[in-house]
């Protein structure tokens, strides 16, 4: 009756766990983001899935290999089945711990015991131990909560590897894009300037234009050509970087459609900043991780209060193999056992400490965390306005310089114009249509930002974020 009492004021205790218990930090964020414009009350754009935020079928084959044969986010996978691991381990702490042993003595000297059936180095034995910890102050509890937090803290952290792995696969397809029409400016920049030189040097045979003339044009084709093996190189070293994203050896990178005829949605509202506390996987890992380590003072606390132990030993025992199976040689102990500290109790207090400093650590880094999210998303929404009016400033720019261009060109020919008309006209054209491209890249580079920064549906693993078989199918072929 005792032992029944014993059990059942040991559970009511252990419902009562030391330490403080996890809430939320009680941030105020803002009522809406500082560039997100008239939208604030529209639903996030990151609510959709990838797919149909990048709809060129190339990027998206080589998003879906990406997510099958990524290095880094493998390892985040496994991490994510170690901590799945760990938690269960310190689950089997509240389960009891048995063992067996055994001895047979096959060398030595044998003597009398006072004590026979009990085991010892010279007798034949098997013995059973049993030891089940009581869980008084909620150190077992407050471990398995640590666990928890650390393995979803892991899962977050491989959510934020593929947020990053997708976002990165789409920036650096842009950048090839951005690439290929730069090149093809550059290159039909350089036939031009080839076609100037040449028309430049029958000039000079001719006596119509000085030596001055032919350098200016021949310095310009040069220029041309040094921005074309620039591209080239560019262009390889970004393939390479995109290869080691995909998971394979260098290599070059099918394309889809092209830089102009990327799809983008024709809005792209950011939602409400509340929403972005749990849609972003950094801010939700390094929400667990300040659960995890505030469920650790808890198991800390606890370590430093005596812990209660039902312990047991059944067994049997005999100097002679022949007789180990007989009445007199089983035995058998049970009972409580209590350990507590004594001489290192001032250390287990420096220990809480310690962890509940980690935990002001934690807290920090996840306030901290909160307002680099909020910088990127409204600076993400403010690349996306300035891009987009940006480029439509350098498309009537460069239609500009095209129309200036050729009267300049007709007027040369024509002998109503000097050189440096022709030879200035085409340099600011060459230079804006490059700048143009860049800022067509920056602009899809900046959608795809803003949904990387407000947590978009990248997942693969959530049901609702899985790619629909008839899109796969059509990525496939393509």
């Amino acid at each position: 009756m005792r032992i029944v009492s014993l059990f059942i004021g040991s559970f009511f205790l252990a419902a009562c766990a030391l330490g403080p218990d996890y809430s939320r930090p009680d941030l105020s964020p803002p009522a809406s983001f500082r560039s997100a414009g008239a939208q604030v009350e529209a639903e996030s754009f990151a609510n959709l899935p990838w797919w149909d935020l990048l709809q060129d079928q190339a990027l998206q084959t080589l998003i879906q290999t990406a997510l099958k044969e990524n290095k880094d986010l493998k390892r985040a996978v496994a991490s994510v089945e170690e901590f799945q691991a760990r938690l269960l381990v310190a689950k089997m702490d509240f389960a009891p711990k048995a063992d067996i042993t055994g001895n047979a003595p096959i060398m030595g000297r044998k003597a009398q015991f006072l004590f026979p059936g009990f085991p010892n180095a010279f007798n034949y034995y098997l013995q059973g131990n049993l030891a089940w910890e009581l869980d008084l102050w909620g150190r077992i509890r407050r471990s398995n909560e640590a666990a928890r937090g650390d393995l979803l803290a892991r899962e977050e952290a491989r959510r934020a590897v593929v947020l990053q792995l997708v976002s990165g696969v789409a920036e650096s397809y842009f950048d090839l894009l951005q690439f290929d029409r730069q090149l093809e400016i550059a290159r039909r920049t350089l036939q031009s300037w080839q076609e100037s030189v040449k028309i430049a040097q029958a000039r000079l045979r001719e006596g119509v234009i000085a030596k001055l003339d032919l350098d200016q044009f021949t310095s310009e084709r040069a220029n041309a050509l040094a921005r074309v093996a620039e591209l080239e190189r560019q262009m390889v070293q970004k393939e390479n970087q995109l290869a080691v994203l995909l998971g394979r050896d260098p290599g070059p990178i099918a394309r889809g459609r092209s830089l102009t005829d990327q799809v983008l949605p024709p809005a792209v509202p950011a939602g409400l900043p509340s929403e972005l506390l749990q849609r972003r996987p950094d801010l939700v890992q390094a929400e667990q991780e300040l659960a995890a380590v505030t469920a650790r003072i808890g198991a800390a606390k606890a370590d430093r209060f005596p812990k209660l132990t039902i312990t047991g030993i059944l067994g049997v025992a005999s100097p002679q193999f022949s007789r180990l199976i007989a009445n007199e040689t089983a035995f058998g102990v049970t009972g409580p056992s209590i350990a507590g500290p004594l001489l290192n109790a001032q250390a287990l207090g420096f220990q809480q400490h310690a962890v509940e400093a980690q935990a002001r650590q934690a807290l920090a880094q996840y306030e901290q965390s909160v307002l680099v999210a909020f910088r990127e998303v409204d600076n993400a929404l403010i690349a996306v306005r300035t891009a987009q009016e940006q480029r439509n400033a350098q498309a009537e720019q460069v239609e500009s310089l095209q129309s200036a261009f050729r009267q300049a060109t007709l007027r040369y020919k024509s002998g109503l114009a000097n050189y440096l008309d022709v030879l200035i006209a085409q340099r600011n054209l060459f230079e804006a249509e490059l700048s143009l491209m860049s800022t067509h890249r920056l602009h899809l580079v900046s959608v795809v930002q803003l949904y990387k920064a407000l947590g978009g549906g990248w997942s693969p693993s959530d049901p609702a974020q899985q790619m629909p078989t008839a899109t796969v199918a059509e990525v496939s072929k393509g």
